[in-house]
């Protein structure tokens, strides 16, 4: 079966090696999931440049707006165009088209503590962060403030990395892990989660009464959707 990328429709792709091995010693990988984490941040569509990652992500997105195209394709609808959405951190290679949506807000992590949003509550119709709730001190603390400016029947779509084979970690007491290479660390982007195959349980605590564990590609390519119902 053919994989099309759903932020820009390509079929055709190519392989990095994103990860080092300090984080796979860290997080004590197997091989073998060393290998699909991989795949999730290093293969990516030759059209627009989107992992795995962020391809999961557009496509819970657009199963969440019930729009059957590609992402850059949703941009001109009624549908995207009128739903108000708050991006915390870029996600991905979806920030540039979202960012020109007439409804979106924007908040870099850190700038945008998760653990005191600056909105109101029932602000928005869509939240959307990628690969940033492992760096918050207390996850389920920040998806409380995500359901909180959520609009009833609104949703959240995200990523993490999850090591789908065991359980979430808290790595408080353990030696720091961050994303991102030697040069550009800061305590910021220290991992404080990883995340396992009990992640839906972070969004249920949290408020949420409904969560869609979405996939593009297992085990790699997942991302969540969860409704405020």
């Amino acid at each position: 079966m053919t994989m099309l990328c759903k932020v820009c429709g390509c079929d055709q792709f190519v392989q990095h090696t994103p990860i080092w091995p300090d984080l796979i010693r860290d997080w004590q990988l197997t091989p073998s999931e060393a290998e699909y984490i991989n795949e999730q941040q290093g293969t990516c569509c030759r059209g627009c440049g989107s992992n795995l990652r962020s391809i999961a992500l557009a496509s819970a997105v657009l199963q969440c707006l019930q729009l059957n195209c590609t992402l850059i394709e949703s941009i001109g609808t009624d549908r995207m165009c009128g739903s108000s959405i708050l991006e915390i951190n870029e996600a991905g290679t979806l920030h540039p088209f979202l960012k020109n949506l007439p409804k979106h807000e924007f908040g870099a992590y850190p700038e945008l503590d998760m653990h005191a949003i600056p909105y109101a509550n029932d602000s928005f119709d869509l939240i959307i962060h990628s690969d940033t709730l492992e760096h918050v001190p207390n996850p389920i603390h920040a998806l409380v403030e995500c359901y909180r400016v959520l609009k009833p029947s609104g949703s959240m779509c995200f990523t993490v990395p999850i090591v789908v084979g065991r359980m979430s970690r808290d790595r408080a007491g353990l030696s720091k892990s961050y994303h991102g290479q030697i040069s550009t660390r800061q305590d910021d982007y220290t991992v404080h989660t990883e995340f396992g195959a009990d992640v839906w349980t972070y969004v249920l605590q949290a408020g949420f009464s409904n969560i869609e564990v979405h996939s593009f590609k297992y085990p790699g390519a997942l991302s969540i959707i969860a409704r405020k119902v």
